[in-house]
């Protein structure tokens, strides 16, 4: 599956490029002159709270960005701070084209909210369970980001699997992100922010994502033994066989002429 793993990374690799990006901004505007270690403070997520913190003089901080609905021609619609560059492109795949898109947002802060899209093969999605896939698409990113994770639980959208993970990277500051398995599509949903900066509005971000139509789950390919065949062994199936003798007809073969 190392193709598949290739064209996660493949499909992860302009969010990255946008995180990287705001990285220099945010460890400007966030940390001071000799805070160059600042990557090493990693924000504790679960501690932020989900009002707006009061300020020095008592008064309640600026609330975060309004999200506007965004609909996408993919199929969705997302709650954005302002309007999404978009990019799609067509990546290779062996015979087949997968089609992605990402959809970025960068707020005055320096955080960046992203989604993206990418449609692979069914027959490909159907040869792994989705926890698979789902992980592969996560430590693709924890590996495009040189990243840890914080926390990671199971959850899904309208009954299709999906992963909540926080990270912590050293390159662009904190993530918390989502990935979820729409029949052949897997959704990747990025919120980039600096850890000395508290994010309150992460989550409103990650749950805003409304499905369009989606299609019907793939479903997990799982051959019995008497399918084998089926699974790759055509080959040898065919060979030796033009008789169209079954697989409990060998004697024939064994039986000497007098």
């Amino acid at each position: 599956m190392r193709p598949l793993s290739r064209l996660l990374l493949a499909s992860l690799t302009t969010l990255a490029l946008i995180a990287g990006a705001c990285a220099n901004q945010q460890k400007t505007d966030g940390s001071s002159s000799g805070s160059s270690g600042g990557g090493q403070a990693t924000s504790t997520i679960e501690d932020v709270p989900n009002e707006p913190v009061p300020g020095a003089d008592g008064t309640a901080a600026a609330a975060g960005p309004a999200f506007k609905p965004y609909e996408a021609t993919e199929g969705f619609t997302i709650g954005m701070p302002t309007e999404p560059q978009v990019e799609r492109k067509a990546v290779p795949l062996g015979a087949n084209t997968v089609n992605t898109a990402a959809f970025s947002s960068r707020t005055e802060d320096g955080t960046i909210y992203s989604i993206s899209t990418a449609d692979y093969p069914e027959k490909l999605v159907a040869s792994r369970p989705p926890e698979a896939l789902l992980n592969e698409g996560k430590d693709g990113l924890v590996k495009q980001v040189q990243g840890t994770i914080k926390e990671e639980a199971d959850v899904t959208l309208d009954g299709y699997p999906g992963k909540s993970y926080t990270v912590s990277s050293p390159v662009v500051g904190e993530i918390k992100a989502r990935n979820f398995l729409v029949g052949p599509r897997l959704y990747t949903l990025l919120v980039i922010y600096n850890p000395n900066h508290p994010n309150t509005t992460a989550d409103a971000f990650l749950t805003s994502l409304k499905l369009v139509n989606p299609p019907p789950a793939v479903t997990t390919a799982t051959p019995d033994a008497g399918t084998a065949a089926d699974a790759g062994t055509l080959e040898s199936a065919d060979a030796g066989t033009g008789t169209g003798t079954d697989a409990g007809t060998p004697a024939p073969r064994r039986r000497k002429a007098k």
